[in-house]
């Protein structure tokens, strides 16, 4: 359900907000939808239900975004999706230096309002009244000063501010992805009209650097506890090559490329290493590789190995047992004699897909398990056989 300003209205009056208090503990599976929104329609309106049991429900799925705020705020569908990662948030606020901020599509107010947790003055732009409705809400929520205003990006800005950050939308009205940076909403070529101190804009993790080049600037992958969650382009920052960052709750960690020759193709040895993927975004496994004194298992695949393993947060190990080149009967005669019949399958630049391998290998009595890491050494293709975990 696409919650309208009459819906906003109700949910943050005195009886909306009663309702979903006394429903905030209840049951919100599939198979109790139905007894739910009859017992809400004892007292609501069908519309008044739906909106209750819709925001109950984004409460939930918001709680790993919005742990301390989720049961008091509002959401839709699609200002959820796009709100950006805590820690992500709490990053970004904590970099930006100039004190008043322009965040351009402000969405539900995730940012402006993390901006303003760190004594930013912030305004925050939406053209949507409803996300702007919420935005305002959820900063009377959380306690914080933040102002919000309907406005279209394309025309003029607000004066008064010296950094920009821009959200622009990166799906399209059906929630298609959208891949090119000029078919954002709005499109990333709205930079060239503005003019600031500092101008940061949050893209997609998956962005082609080849669109971004006209723009300038340094692009950053940021990965939050390995996940890789978005990409931000500070257009003020002179350095043209990316830089990956990994922010965990003890802080952030960053990388950036170095200058140093290219690491050595070698055999797997007694470690696999998977590099974090904002360093495989930002083209940095040559970088950590040497940071590491580990070598490429092949030229073209971002798995690294070495003899000791080194203390890193930039990644996983898993400890190699055995590797071979890749035979079907040849591996499957090999787990059979250990007594493996579990296994998990890894690959990276192998052609077949986990499933059709396992249902391959044919593996049911063993009670061993093993990791299989498939994938190339020198282009030709292996099998890494790694510890369980």
């Amino acid at each position: 359900m696409a919650l309208s300003l009459e819906d906003i209205a109700f949910l943050r009056s005195e009886r909306g907000a009663q309702c979903l208090a006394a429903c905030a503990d209840s049951d919100l599976s599939e198979s109790n939808a139905l007894p739910l929104l009859t017992g809400l329609r004892q007292t609501l309106s069908m519309t008044e239900a739906a909106a209750v049991l819709t925001t109950l429900k984004l409460r939930k799925k918001a709680l790993a975004k919005f742990p301390q705020f989720a049961h008091d705020m509002l959401f839709t569908q699609a200002g959820l999706q796009q709100a950006s990662h805590r820690l992500a948030r709490s990053y970004r606020a904590g970099l930006i230096e100039p004190r008043a901020v322009l965040d351009v599509c402000c969405g539900i107010g995730g940012d402006s309002l993390a901006l303003a947790a760190a004594g930013k003055r912030v305004l925050g732009l939406d053209l949507d009244p409803v996300r702007v409705a919420i935005a305002r809400h959820n900063a009377a929520a959380m306690g914080l000063g933040a102002e919000f205003r309907v406005a279209d990006a394309a025309r003029p800005l607000p004066n008064g501010y010296s950094c920009i950050f821009f959200d622009p939308g990166r799906r399209d009205r059906q929630g298609r992805r959208l891949h090119h940076v000029e078919r954002y909403q709005p499109p990333l070529s709205l930079l060239r009209l503005w003019k600031a101190e500092e101008i940061i804009v949050k893209l997609s993790p998956a962005v082609d650097l080849r669109q971004l080049e006209a723009y300038g600037g340094q692009v950053e992958f940021i990965s939050t506890k390995g996940q890789l969650t978005e990409a931000l382009l500070w257009q003020q920052r002179p350095s043209a090559l990316p830089r990956a960052t990994l922010l965990l709750d003890n802080g952030a960690h960053h990388l950036s490329r170095d200058t140093h020759a290219a690491v050595d193709i070698a055999a797997p040895a007694a470690w696999l290493f998977e590099p974090d993927p904002a360093i495989l975004r930002a083209g940095l496994a040559q970088t950590l590789a040497r940071q590491l004194n580990a070598n490429l298992i092949d030229e073209s695949i971002a798995y690294l190995t070495m003899e000791e393993r080194a203390e890193t947060p930039w990644g996983r190990y898993w400890k190699i047992l055995d590797w071979m080149p890749f035979q079907l009967k040849r591996l499957r005669r090999y787990l059979v004699e250990r007594g493996v019949g579990h296994i998990t399958v890894k690959k990276r630049g192998f052609a077949m897909s986990p499933e059709a391998l396992i249902t391959r290998l044919r593996l049911r009595d063993g009670a061993e398990a093993r990791v299989l890491a498939m994938t190339r050494h020198q282009g030709k293709p292996i099998a890494i056989v790694c510890e369980p975990v």
